[in-house]
């Protein structure tokens, strides 16, 4: 992970902290009170992934939001999933959750809550690939569960949000081959290449 200074530069860089209301002084002086190998993440409130998706990059594309996905600032942290207050907050130990892999969303979350360990939103994966583009590599995608989608009548939509990269089939275009993707999964099923991206906690400082 980078040091949280080059965190703060690269917001500042692509724009984020603009975005979010911020000056590049606000960012770089939160981000100087900030232990090594914590994720500096702006609030979805402020930013939200379908903004911070295109600025995803890799072999030389942008990123995307999958296009039946058109609601997706609508996934919000789920119940029990409380972010910090403010525009800016720091998140611990994060890990892409490989040693869950062909788990399904519906058996990670409650193993992941066992070990003291909350999921992460689809806002949040994002900004950590957008600081570490390695996290994110064929074979080894990630899911974030802590964002649902809540209906009207109150249950959860089945989608599961999710980042990985594109072959460049179907609707995604052939243009877009080896691009990130936010997309998402059923709630049920498994899939041999996504992990369940996790952090230890979330604080403002």
């Amino acid at each position: 992970m980078p040091a949280p200074a080059a965190q703060a530069e690269r917001l500042i860089e692509l724009g984020v902290a603009e975005l979010a209301g911020l000056t590049p002084a606000e960012v770089r002086a939160f981000a100087a009170g900030a232990a090594a190998g914590t994720l500096l993440a702006v609030h979805p409130d402020r930013v939200p992934a379908s903004v911070l998706a295109p600025l995803l990059r890799r072999a030389g594309k942008s990123g995307f939001v999958v296009v039946d996905m058109p609601d997706v600032d609508r996934f919000a942290p789920i119940e029990g999933l409380a972010l910090p207050d403010g525009p800016l907050y720091l998140l611990d130990g994060l890990d892409r959750g490989d040693a869950m892999a062909d788990w399904s969303p519906n058996e990670a979350l409650p193993a992941l809550t066992a070990q003291g360990r909350s999921p992460l939103l689809l806002a949040e994966g994002i900004h950590w690939v957008l600081q570490q583009p390695a996290a994110l590599e064929r074979g080894h995608c990630f899911m974030t569960i802590g964002s649902r989608l809540r209906k009207a009548d109150g249950t959860l939509d089945a989608r599961t949000p999710a980042l990985w990269i594109s072959n460049g089939t179907g609707r995604d275009g052939r243009e877009r081959r080896d691009a990130p993707k936010a997309g998402w999964c059923w709630a049920g099923n498994r899939h041999t290449w996504l992990g369940f991206a996790s952090a230890t906690g979330r604080r403002a400082y």
